[in-house]
């Protein structure tokens, strides 16, 4: 049985549903603990806190030896600032680049959604910085949390009417689907709302049950947390098929007319839990763009009412529609809606574009694409990629535009300006696009350890030393101008979409060094999906020490060069030879194993 406002009474709900219905609308117990001076925070805090964008973690390199010595962990926050659509002034970034030096552990991160994460803040310092992002007209709110996360769109510069419309649009939808209550604004900003979003105005599709502060997200908030991106067929820079909602634009005489509309994405598992699994947005129906957001508004209150509140772990989207099936999630969003859905129109993902390099904008100046290996900005060694960046941006003054690939974009560049900026990447050892091997551009990693409290093996640390390998081996097979995607998670939850690439490789178990550190331990390898992100990809090896996993990659290289059929993509060719074939398992095997 479920409540209109969304919180299950049976079975039994969760702990953490516990938690915020007693949150008082994510008020509660946060100002409390920001005034005492332990460095961390309670459960229930911690809690409430992932709402205002904030993860309570420990540095896991330390943990087993501030054990031995009986001192606390070594707490640290992260706080992920919420940026829609990619889309940054000159100032904003120079903003996280300061707070990343003087309170951060002196680098910040480019998430696979479009934001920044900083990493190291001590609970001392976090009023202080999430005021100071406020002022900046971003926000953390609801860049965590059971709410609707950061909302995708193409954050390419280019100057045309369907790029702005399209980033319009997630701009008016991020805001109506943000949380109301003043909870955040209360605790962070002594009750003064920054203008960083538009006004939500009020819910389109009113019910008599309605929670009066949350009347569309509820006072249990969502069972889980919720994806949204908006993307192009021909450009699926924000790999839509991945997220809860997912907007295709159907363009027609240089305007988006309306969106297929696209529903389920989702990439964790829990290989514990044999009823978890990833699983890619399929297509709901077709509504015209002035309606956009009353189908998501609709599909959010049907994903409010009828999600999973007991089992956490089943409590995203994609299990209520799996478990359903998508008539009968059709039929209940229509019911939501009041009227039927139009089927969607015959549109596709054809292409995905990561923008990098100089191009023309539309309006006589360039913008530049730079690729920053797995999203991690940061001074090492020659490569002074923050300072460069920084310098960059406090001469040219260019907005920073950030991609779902970990990149960005240097924005409204001066022709005249560009040998200038080659010539300083250059200077301080920054890497163009054209000097980096396709299998390092298109690769990506979560931040997994030290800091991730779910990782059990190395990711971000790991996988450019497994690209190194790639790249030689690549090379002897005469594959080095292939555009593959390589994605490494520490942990089967997916936060690099490593489910629907070209080349998976998902972490399984760490090895423990001599102080108990976790490090590169065994990973899955998946393969068979592509670049464009609409088919999921299947398990090749399991349990693969992180030294072994180009070794075991070597002979599907092989058979690749000498067996692909014209220009077939790798992960065509392994979706289409088999992964059970390449692993050498026999198919009879390989079906009774699944």
């Amino acid at each position: 049985m479920t409540e209109s406002n969304g919180v299950s009474h049976s079975p039994k709900p969760s702990k953490s549903e516990a938690i915020k219905e007693a949150s008082g609308y994510l008020s509660q117990w946060v100002p409390e603990e920001l005034a005492n001076d332990l460095t961390h925070f309670g459960e229930e805090a911690a809690a409430v806190l992932k709402f205002s964008g904030t993860y309570q973690q420990d540095d896991r390199d330390t943990r087993m030896t501030r054990k031995r010595e009986k001192k606390e962990k070594d707490y640290q926050l992260m706080v992920r600032v919420r940026v829609v659509g990619g889309r940054v002034t000159a100032d904003q970034y120079l903003a996280v680049d300061e707070l990343a030096r003087e309170v951060g552990n002196g680098a910040f991160r480019i998430t696979t959604r479009q934001e920044f994460q900083l990493h190291g803040v001590l609970k001392r310092d976090l009023a202080v910085t999430i005021q100071h992002i406020n002022e900046q007209l971003l926000s953390t709110m609801a860049a965590c949390g059971d709410v609707e996360r950061n909302v995708l769109a193409c954050s390419a510069p280019i100057k045309d009417r369907v790029h702005e419309e399209m980033n319009e649009d997630a701009r008016l939808w991020a805001a109506h689907a943000a949380p109301r209550s003043t909870g955040y604004c209360d605790i962070w900003l002594n009750g003064e709302k920054y203008p960083c979003l538009p006004e939500a105005g009020p819910p389109l599709l009113p019910q008599p049950g309605d929670d009066p502060v949350e009347p569309i997200l509820g006072k249990g908030y969502l069972p889980r947390k919720f994806k949204t991106a908006f993307a192009f067929p021909d450009d699926n820079c924000v790999d839509v098929h991945s997220n809860d909602l997912g907007l295709l634009a159907i363009v027609e005489d240089g305007r988006i007319v309306g969106y297929n509309v696209l529903v389920g994405g989702g990439m964790g598992t829990t290989p514990s839990a044999a009823a978890t699994f990833p699983f890619l947005a399929v297509p709901l129906g077709y509504v015209p763009r002035d309606q956009f957001r009353q189908i998501g508004e609709a599909v959010i209150r049907v994903f409010r009412d009828f999600g999973n509140r007991s089992d956490r772990k089943r409590a995203r989207l994609k299990y209520v529609i799996s478990d359903w099936g998508i008539e009968a999630f059709r039929a209940k969003v229509e019911e939501y809606l009041g009227h039927p859905l139009a089927d969607p129109l015959p549109v596709v993902v054809t292409e995905v574009d990561d923008h990098m390099g100089w191009h023309e904008q539309g309006d006589g100046k360039l913008f530049l694409g730079i690729p920053i290996e797995n999203g991690r900005i940061k001074d090492e060694g020659a490569m002074r990629l923050m300072t460069g960046l920084r310098t960059l941006v406090e001469k040219y003054r260019t907005p920073v535009r950030l991609t779902c690939q970990q990149k960005l974009m240097l924005a409204d560049v001066e022709p005249a300006w560009r040998d200038e900026i080659n010539a300083l990447l250059e200077e301080y050892g920054i890497a163009r696009v054209e000097r980096v091997s396709n299998v390092r551009r298109w690769s990506m990693a979560c931040p997994a350890l030290p800091t991730c409290g779910l990782a059990v093996t190395d990711a971000e640390r790991a996988l450019p030393a497994v690209v190194d390998q790639l790249e030689a081996e690549l090379a002897r097979h005469g594959l080095e101008g292939e555009r593959l995607t390589v994605r490494m998670t520490g942990c089967p939850n997916g936060c690099a979409r490593p489910y629907n690439s070209d080349v998976g490789l998902v972490g399984r178990s760490a090895k423990l060094d001599e102080n108990g550190v976790p490090g590169p331990g065994t990973y899955t390898i998946l393969l068979g999906g592509r670049a464009i992100g609409d088919r999921l990809n299947t398990e090749f090896k399991d349990y693969v020490p992180h030294d072994q996993i180009v070794h075991e990659l070597s002979p599907v290289f092989a058979r690749f060069a000498a067996e692909r059929i014209g220009g077939e993509s790798f992960g065509d060719f392994c979706d289409r030879v088999g992964v059970a074939e390449l692993a050498g398992v026999p198919e009879t095997a390989a079906v009774a194993a699944v």
